[in-house]
Formats: C-alpha cells, sequence, structure tokens
C-alpha cells in the first residue's frame, strides 16, 4: 500500500495572463479535472506542491483537500509545467481518479542487483526503456517494478516487457517485446575507440582537413559491427 501524500489547495478566481501574480505570490495555479469532474481551477503553494510532486511523481495519487467541508479528492499529477530556463513550477493539471474505475499509468522500473558477467568486465549492462504502462484500479497502482539484473549471466542476455512478473490484477501495456536492459559485448566500445584513434582525416577544401566525429566513427562501428554478425550467421 503507497503511502498517502496529502494537499492543501485553494479555488482560483485568476486565469489566463493574471496568474503571473499568483506565482509572485508563491502559488502555482493548478486545474482539477476527470471524467466526472468539471474543470476547476485551483492554486497552491509553491513549496507545498514541489514537496508533493517529489514523492508522488506521476504514478503516485495526491490527496487534494479544498476545504473543510469538501470531500477529499483521489488524483493524479498528469501534466507538469515548469520553465525552461529556471525549471520553476509554472502550472500543474491534477486528476481526479475514481476508484473504482481501472486508469493507465507509467510505472517506473528500477533495476538492483548486478549482472555477474558485468561484474567481471566482461559485458556492458544497457539500459531500455525505463517504465511501462500499466492498468488498475488507482489503489493498485505500484511505486516502481523491480528488475533483477543478476540473472542476466551472459552476453546478448536480456530483460524484455515480458519477463516482467507483477499481480494478476495489474495489466501492462506496453509492447512485451521492448528491452528493460541487456548486456552487450565490449567489444563495440573497443572497436568505437579504435577508429576514433585511427581516424583518417578527410579532405574538405584546399587546405582545409576536419577529422571524423565521433558519432561518425560510432556509427560506423556499428554498421561495421552488424555486417559482421549477419556474415557469421550465414
Amino acid at each position: 500500500m503507497m503511502e498517502q501524500i496529502e494537499l492543501r489547495v485553494q479555488k482560483r478566481s485568476l486565469v489566463g495572463k493574471k496568474t503571473k501574480r499568483l506565482r509572485r505570490s508563491g502559488l502555482i495555479p493548478a486545474i482539477l479535472y476527470g471524467p466526472r469532474t468539471e474543470p476547476s481551477p485551483l492554486q497552491v503553494k509553491e513549496r507545498d506542491l514541489r514537496l508533493a510532486l517529489d514523492r508522488a511523481g506521476t504514478n503516485h495519487l495526491i490527496v487534494l483537500t479544498l476545504d473543510e467541508a469538501d470531500e477529499p479528492r483521489m488524483t493524479l499529477a498528469r501534466e507538469v509545467q515548469r520553465d525552461v530556463v529556471t525549471h520553476s513550477l509554472l502550472h500543474v493539471d491534477f486528476y481526479e481518479v475514481v476508484m473504482t474505475e481501472k486508469i493507465t499509468a507509467d510505472i517506473p522500473v528500477t533495476l538492483v542487483g548486478e549482472s555477474p558477467i558485468v561484474a567481471r568486465n566482461a559485458g556492458l549492462l544497457v539500459r531500455g526503456i525505463d517504465s511501462v504502462q500499466v492498468q488498475c484500479l488507482p489503489s493498485q497502482l505500484l511505486e516502481s517494478i523491480v528488475v533483477d539484473v543478476s540473472v542476466l549471466e551472459e552476453l546478448e542476455e536480456a530483460v524484455l516487457v515480458e519477463d516482467l512478473e507483477v499481480d494478476e490484477f495489474i495489466e501492462i501495456l506496453t509492447n512485451p517485446e521492448e528491452v528493460l536492459v541487456k548486456v552487450l559485448p565490449l567489444r563495440l566500445e573497443e572497436l568505437v575507440e579504435e577508429e576514433v584513434e585511427a581516424a583518417e582525416v578527410e579532405v574538405i577544401g584546399a587546405g582545409e582537413e576536419r577529422a571524423a566525429e565521433p558519432e561518425e566513427v560510432l556509427e560506423e562501428a556499428r554498421e561495421a559491427e552488424e555486417a559482421g554478425q549477419e556474415t557469421e550467421a550465414n
């Protein structure tokens, strides 16, 4: 059972460009909406909102309290807008859930343990997607799904979405063939380093020279390795 995160909010009268006045006074504009909820403008203290979002993310229920007479609202933070330069909070959308109806949410994937082959410096652990989309009741949401990478003992072994073990009441919507984590050989990394060191200088004009960019070398190395793999397969 997830811990309960509570947040006190107020109804908001200022809208549009006037919301700048709210932010200057330490309040952040927000909106509450949902399948059975008419959109309602809100405002919340910046500090309280920041602390709640740090704990909740987008997959943890936040209990909104408007006033003493109002029933608590069970919500998810669906969209958090921040300033592109300062990253300060600008606006938040709260989606009010119906506790008896299923919702979709993105659940982060947490890696634990250590791959034996990576521990021997014989392979490289590469992360794929870091979250999966699920469908379940709001009360059944998970904080994260744990993947133990110690099961990866050989090169090219991987953990896919279809390998995840969750309770039967949680349906995973993400493509089951998506890779969560995989062990790759170190030779690609070594090949790239060798190619960068031995990259020939390309003449691009009278008296002008340009060294091959690392990104170009990496792409060439990948193509070369893929070609080699196809040859071995044939």
